[in-house]
C-alpha cells in the first residue's frame, strides 16, 4: 500500500474518532458528567487504529517530517486519553476539564499536521 493512502486512511479514522471526542467533550462540559463508556471505548479504538496506521506508514516508508510531528503530537494526545480513561473514567471520577482540554489541543494539532501531509 502506498504511504499516502495509509496517511489518508489514518486521517479518516481520526475524523470519526474526533466526532466522538466532540460529543464526549460536550457531554462532560455541558452535562457535568462523564460520557458513556461505550463512546469512550469507540473513540479510543478508532484513534488507536489511526495512530497505528500512521506509525506503520511513518516507519515503513519515507514520509515528510510533518508526518513525524503529527505522530508525536498524537502519541502525546493518546497518553492524555489513557490518563483520562484509566485515572478518571475507570474509577468513576469526573474528568478534569483542564486535562480534557490539553488532550483535545494535542489531538487537534496532530490532526491538522496529519491533514497537511495526507491531503496538502
Amino acid at each position: 500500500m502506498e504511504p499516502i493512502v495509509m496517511l489518508q486512511t489514518s486521517a479518516w479514522l481520526f475524523v470519526v474518532a474526533a466526532l466522538g471526542g466532540l460529543v464526549m467533550a460536550a457531554v462532560r462540559l455541558f452535562g457535568k458528567r462523564n460520557p458513556p463508556n461505550w463512546l469512550a471505548m469507540a473513540h479510543g479504538l478508532l484513534a488507536a487504529a489511526g495512530l497505528t496506521l500512521l506509525a506503520y506508514a511513518s516507519l515503513s516508508a519515507p514520509v515528510p517530517t510533518l508526518a513525524w510531528v503529527a505522530l508525536g503530537l498524537l502519541v502525546l494526545a493518546a497518553a492524555g486519553g489513557t490518563v483520562l480513561n484509566l485515572g478518571y473514567a475507570w474509577p468513576r471520577r469526573l474528568l478534569p476539564a483542564g486535562l480534557l482540554a490539553g488532550h483535545a489541543v494535542l489531538a487537534v494539532l496532530g490532526f491538522v499536521a496529519l491533514l497537511a501531509v495526507a491531503f496538502g
